[in-house]
């Protein structure tokens, strides 16, 4: 069975950029394995209006969106109140988005694939990849 994964917010920018080889990278691991959060519409969305130019990039991330599984949170509300009480138990708050985010990758049984491994590595019982490729300078 293909695994799936919930892709945070700066993978789905990069994706839109075409940077970092992420597109390379959701082409071979299956566009239908991909899904997002409905925070991370509200992220790129946010983005897209505090643009240059709101109307193109709005457009741009709704057609993203319409392409992508978007999951709801609603389901995940009392995972993530569990895991920002951990989180705060142990000083390591993360931004409530990004909690969210990760949480809803627990909560569905995805891998969490993000640039912010660091973060979101905090959060009990996640899985985390990084996709980004970046080039080395020198």
């Amino acid at each position: 069975m293909k695994r799936k994964y919930l892709l945070d917010s700066n993978i789905c920018i990069y994706l839109l950029r075409n940077k970092y080889g992420v597109m390379q990278r959701i082409m071979r691991e299956g566009w239908g394995n991909c899904c997002i959060s409905e925070i991370t519409v509200a992220e790129l969305l946010y983005g897209a209006e505090n643009s240059d130019n709101p109307e193109r990039n709005v457009q741009l991330v709704n057609s993203f969106c319409s392409d992508m599984e978007v999951l709801p949170i609603s389901n995940i509300i009392s995972l993530y109140a569990n895991q920002k009480s951990l989180l705060k138990k142990q000083g390591t708050l993360i931004d409530d988005m990004d909690l969210f985010i990760g949480c809803t990758a627990i909560g569905y049984n995805l891998v969490m694939v993000t640039e912010n491994v660091k973060h979101l590595s905090r959060l009990k019982g996640i899985n985390v990849e990084n996709w980004v490729i970046r080039e080395k300078n020198g």
